[in-house]
């Protein structure tokens, strides 16, 4: 990879190759220059002048008459250059996403407030607050600021979304409606032989709860009825804070890799009830599980309080 730049441009092309990275922005994917320029709230000049840089990097490919595009494949050494460069912007989110949690900041907050309590510059805060708002616990509002919505901030709330996912997930399965797509199962397969290929603690937990989501929500797409995808999909987004919290088990993630394995091939055996039920028990493992671990975080937070 090339060196860093410094400033606008080189904060935009930090921001836009994890987004790439971390699968925001998807392979072949077409990077406007105008949107990301409002998005980011800064001129093309610097945007351009990113996606310039990212080309150079082979992150980025620029097509004659057409634009920028997100490469279709990855270059070996993206990994790398990734986890050498996003942990403190994971850290920085966490925090964030820490103080909405325990309710530190206001529900309203804008660009300004966020960058003089964090001490961010303007990039920086307009970039979290967007990813704040793309994980579904932030919203702009249309004219001025941002606004923080609801998620499950305690041990109780977060298990009624897990009951809720027990009670709708392996029930999708069972729809009159659901079709085996080999495409798909061939792509999940391949994303968790991939997670479980890995070297431990080498791809970042954002990935990794990333991963775990777009597996559950392909499943349940599958049903043919778009209610069961539409409530997954606000579920997710409401507990992905909480997640944080509870932390990835790096030991835990290759019986996890594994039983989403066994999922894909009782479904396309045609073993569809089989693969229900053992839904239903990966969910309810997982509940126990991360349970446990959110209430020793309330218990700490009461303590603090």
């Amino acid at each position: 990879m090339t060196e860093r730049l410094t400033g606008v441009t080189g904060r935009l092309s930090k921001q836009i190759a994890q987004e790439i990275l971390s699968g925001r922005r998807s392979l072949g994917e077409r990077l406007n220059a105008k949107t990301i320029s409002e998005e980011y709230r800064v001129s093309r000049t610097p945007v351009r002048n990113a996606l310039m840089e990212l080309e150079k990097n082979s992150l980025v490919e620029r097509i004659p008459n057409k634009g920028f595009f997100v490469v279709q494949s990855l270059p070996d050494c993206a990994q790398g250059w990734m986890e050498s460069r996003v942990s403190t912007e994971i850290d920085d989110y966490q925090l964030l996403a820490n103080d909405w949690l325990t309710d530190s900041i206001p529900s309203t907050v804008t660009e300004q407030f966020v960058r003089e309590r964090y001490g961010w510059a303007k990039v920086k805060a307009v970039s979290l607050l967007n990813r704040a708002t793309r994980e579904g616990w932030a919203e702009r509002n249309p004219g001025y600021g941002w606004t923080l919505l609801p998620v499950a901030k305690t041990t109780e709330s977060f298990s009624e979304l897990y009951r809720f996912r027990i009670a709708i997930e392996p029930a999708a399965l069972m729809e009159p409606t659901f079709k085996l797509d080999r495409k798909v199962i061939n792509q999940q397969r391949d994303i968790q032989n991939m997670i479980l290929d890995s070297e431990m603690g080498s791809i970042p937990d954002e990935a990794i709860l990333e991963y775990g989501a777009s597996f559950h929500e392909e499943l349940i797409k599958l049903s043919g009825n778009p209610y069961f995808l539409m409530a997954l999909q606000r579920v997710n987004k409401m507990r992905k804070l909480m997640e944080y919290k509870a932390q990835i088990n790096r030991e835990r993630l290759v019986v996890n890799c594994s039983e989403h394995l066994e999922i894909l091939d009782m479904l396309e055996q045609g073993s569809v009830v089989d693969a229900s039920f053992k839904l239903r028990q990966h969910l309810s493992k997982a509940l126990n599980r991360k349970a446990d671990k959110t209430r020793t975080w309330d218990e700490t937070v009461e303590k603090l309080g």
